[in-house]
């Protein structure tokens, strides 16, 4: 296990580069940015169909009032992405142009939907169809957001732009500085198309890329390929790498085009046959989180012996049991312990291998729905597949499969524990056993002590004040905590401000997932940058020091701490802070 643990330390440095990669980066938080959208979009779906689980089916006029809120938001998801792929992008090719000549953002999303709409768009009799702005076109999406922010980046750079005097408003000359790299977009954009359509007989750019990817469509939703995704985000995060941030952006067009043609198939009276979808990574291959976790908790708190894993389970099971696992990632730790390398990483495999299996042998529906990652798995499950009777039976599955696998490993390593605590216990009183001889001889031959006079009088002893001797703030700071989904942020900013407000003290914290609202940088006085996260700290340091805000990173046991413990937070604080 050794030698794998240097192969793995080996491996580390290229998987984080490819996890900070910046075109990489732009995919995921592109789609991070456009989640709301999708969950939006679900609540009219899950109050359109799921009442016909009961047999109550809504008149068709009702239904399509439903739909509308649906086929507008998420029927037009690919074109949104293209601007917000686009946007997180030249984020970050901003960085490296001088203050007073930067690419304007707003203007490359524009020019990035114009070139996707030209992509996507199909005639249909006299009028047009928008069928391919929705899931279908997320790939084509990705690529208009991809190119479009380097059209703009090579203008701009260059000085290839239209200058007007010094006396034109800045906010004219902006206007005319944007043409040519907006111009340049589109036309790239629309002679390709013109070629393309010429080349495949018609077909759009969406439609080409889904007929050409067809065969790894199909690949990526049989045991083997769901089995190695599952297994793969288990792997990245034992390692250390937040598993999802490498793995998802090269599947999430398929998620996100899976979920959808489910639908479709429900709507039409057929089975939802495909298994990869969103849903499918959130609550069967990351059950309580990466690495299928959420039985772990329970088993420190229920199985486990040893005080330290039954104080771990009891402080992080109601966070896993709702998809947050950092704490039992390192509070354990699981990473880069070698004890629980093969369930992280075959217990993902077992969940999707066994949901794979009640889908396509048993005839149960998959996930039609996409619902927020942070609902507990088994109820996400069962909610996705449109309340599928099945689905109950498959969650029972995984809960005893998963505890199956994690047992002996878990017994292994709480028994390690209880050996080293019984030690440490043994220690102790042997220590304590000596230091009472010391003790007591020193109190026989003391005449007096401090609290007694010489009457034998007790002497009052001022009390410390509630807050004296805490670490305390004096100017006004704002925090912000960056983590992998938002969860574990959420837990250390509400922490902070918790005893903020209870002291009185000038600080204010929010958190999000590293991506989601980046710009509340500027304002910030401090960034706190989770542990899983630590392959992003290059790229986030280039936009911290932009803005000349404070960047602070954090050790998984430190940050878990962190999280614990308001005082503790607090004094983190106030120690770093310049």
């Amino acid at each position: 296990m050794k030698r794998f643990e240097k192969i793995a330390d080996k491996m580390k440095p290229a998987f984080e580069k490819i996890a900070a990669n910046p075109y990489l980066s732009a995919i995921r938080d592109g789609f991070i940015a456009s989640m709301p959208i999708i969950l939006f979009s679900s609540v009219f779906l899950l109050i359109a169909y799921l009442p016909n689980t009961w047999g109550f089916f809504w008149s068709t006029k009702v239904t399509n009032h439903l739909l509308t809120a649906y086929n507008y938001s998420m029927g037009l998801l690919s074109l949104f992405i293209a601007a917000t792929t686009s946007k997180n992008l030249i984020d970050y090719k901003n960085l490296s142009l001088p203050k007073t000549n930067r690419i304007n953002p707003v203007s490359v999303m524009i020019a990035s939907q114009i070139a996707f709409i030209i992509l996507a768009v199909k005639t249909a009799g006299s009028g047009v169809t928008l069928a391919d702005m929705g899931t279908q076109g997320l790939l084509a999406a990705y690529i208009v957001g991809l190119i479009v922010p380097n059209i703009y980046y090579v203008c701009i750079k260059n000085n290839v732009t239209i200058k007007m005097p010094a006396q034109v408003p800045q906010n004219i000359s902006q206007t005319f500085k944007d043409l040519i790299p907006l111009t340049s977009s589109v036309v790239v954009f629309w002679a390709f198309d013109i070629g393309f359509r010429a080349l495949f007989d018609g077909k759009n750019l969406p439609e080409g890329i889904i007929a050409l990817l067809s065969p790894l469509f199909t690949a990526s939703d049989s045991y083997i390929g769901l089995a190695i995704i599952g297994g793969a985000m288990g792997f990245f995060w034992f390692i250390g790498i937040q598993g999802p941030s490498i793995v998802q952006p090269a599947v999430v067009a398929f998620e996100v085009a899976n979920t959808a043609a489910n639908l479709k198939l429900v709507q039409g009276g057929s089975q939802a046959m495909h298994v990869l979808t969103v849903n499918t990574q959130d609550y069967v291959m990351n059950f309580g989180g990466t690495g299928a976790t959420l039985v772990v908790a329970y088993l420190f708190l229920i199985v486990c012996k040893s005080k330290q894993l039954r104080a771990l389970g009891k402080a992080t099971f109601i966070p896993v049991s709702f998809g947050v696992n950092e704490p039992v990632l390192f509070g354990a730790p699981m990473i880069m312990n070698p004890i629980f390398f093969l369930p992280m990483v075959l217990t993902p495999m077992l969940n999707v291998v066994i949901f794979k299996f009640f889908v396509t042998t048993l005839g149960m529906n998959s996930m039609i729905y996409t619902l927020p990652w942070t609902i507990p798995g088994p109820i996400g499950i069962i909610i996705s597949t449109g309340l599928a009777p099945l689905s109950f039976i498959a969650v029972a599955l995984m809960l005893v499969g998963d505890v199956l696998f994690y047992l002996p490993f878990v017994k292994i390593y709480d028994n390690q524990l209880l050996e080293g605590e019984r030690k440490e216990e043994q220690k102790e009183q042997a220590e304590k056993s000596v230091g009472n001889e010391v003790g007591n001889a020193a109190l026989a031959g003391a005449t007096n002590d401090a609290g007694i006079d010489e009457n034998n009088s007790t002497v009052e002893v001022e009390m410390p004040s509630e807050n004296k001797g805490k670490a305390t703030i004096t100017k006004e700071t704002n925090v912000l905590v960056l983590c992998a989904g938002g969860g574990t942020s959420g837990i250390l900013a509400n922490a902070l401000n918790k005893v903020a407000k209870e002291r009185n003290l000038p600080l204010h914290a929010a958190a999000r997932a590293y991506g989601q609202d980046m710009d509340l940088i500027h304002d910030m006085d401090l960034v706190i940058l989770a542990p899983q996260m630590e392959s992003m700290k290059g790229n986030l340091k280039k936009i911290t020091d932009a803005y000349d805000v404070q960047l602070l990173t954090t050790t998984g046991k430190q940050y878990i701490e962190l999280t614990r413990d308001a005082d503790k937070a607090i004094k983190f604080v106030a120690d770093n802070i310049k």
